[in-house]
C-alpha cells in the first residue's frame, strides 16, 4: 500500500457516518414513505430550504426561538432527500450537488439573519464574530470540494454539517445566539484548518509516492 493509499485508508468515519448508521433505522421507513406519498427528493430539498429561509426571517426580527425550531424541523429533511433517491435508485451527482449547494444557503440565510440582527442592535462584536462564523462555515465546505478537485479527500474535522447543525438550531431555540455564533466562529474555522493540514498530509506523501520514496 502507498503512503498516500495508507493516508486515506487510516481516515476514520466522522460523526455524520456514524449518524447516518445510529439513525438508519428511522431514515429509511421516512424515506419509503415520503416516496409513497408522492414526494420527491427534490420537493424534499426545497422543504428543507424553504424551511431555513423561514427560520431566518424570525431571527432576523430576533425571534430566536421560533427561527431554532424552524431550523430544527427542517433541516433533517437533509438526511431524508437523500435516503428517498437511494430507495428509488435516482441518487446521482446532480443530486448530491444541489443537495450541497442548497445545504450552504440555508445555513448562511440563518447567518445572514443573525449579522443582520446583531447590526442592527448596534452590537458590532457579535456582527464581526457571525462574519467569522459564516466564513468558517464557507471554508470548511470550499476545502473539501477543493481538495476533492485536485484528487485529495478532505471529509475530517471537528465541526462538519451536522455539528453545526446540532450547535446553531438548539442554541437559537434556547435564545443564546451569541454562543452558537462564538462556538461556529472558533471550531469551524478550526474545522477549516484540519481539513488544510489532512491535505497537506496527502500531498506530502503523494509526492514521496512520486519520488519512489
Amino acid at each position: 500500500m502507498s503512503c498516500l493509499e495508507k493516508a486515506e485508508h487510516n481516515q476514520k468515519p466522522t460523526f455524520t457516518d456514524h449518524m447516518r448508521v445510529w439513525f438508519k433505522w428511522a431514515i429509511e421507513p421516512l424515506a419509503a414513505f415520503f416516496n409513497r406519498i408522492g414526494l420527491t427528493p427534490n420537493a424534499m430539498t426545497l422543504l428543507g430550504l424553504s424551511g431555513n429561509f423561514a427560520g431566518a426571517y424570525f431571527v432576523l426580527r430576533g425571534e430566536m426561538t421560533l427561527g431554532g425550531l424552524f431550523m430544527l424541523v427542517s433541516t433533517p429533511f437533509d438526511a431524508l432527500d437523500g435516503a428517498m433517491a437511494r430507495l428509488r435508485g435516482e441518487a446521482n451527482d446532480w443530486g448530491a450537488f444541489v443537495d450541497s449547494v442548497t445545504d450552504r444557503y440555508g445555513e448562511l440565510a440563518i447567518l445572514g439573519a443573525l449579522l443582520y440582527y446583531f447590526s442592527s442592535s448596534g452590537d458590532s462584536l457579535s456582527s464581526v464574530v457571525t462574519f467569522a462564523a459564516a466564513a468558517g462555515t464557507i471554508l470548511v465546505s470550499y476545502v473539501k470540494a477543493r481538495a476533492e478537485a485536485v484528487g485529495f479527500e478532505a471529509k475530517v474535522g471537528l465541526l462538519s454539517r451536522v455539528e453545526r447543525y446540532l450547535v446553531l438550531a438548539p442554541a437559537l431555540a434556547l435564545n443564546q445566539p451569541r454562543l452558537a455564533i462564538w462556538i461556529l466562529a472558533v471550531f469551524a474555522n478550526y474545522t477549516a484548518l484540519q481539513r488544510i493540514f489532512h491535505v497537506r498530509t496527502q500531498a506530502r506523501a503523494r509526492l514521496k509516492q512520486a519520488k519512489g520514496e
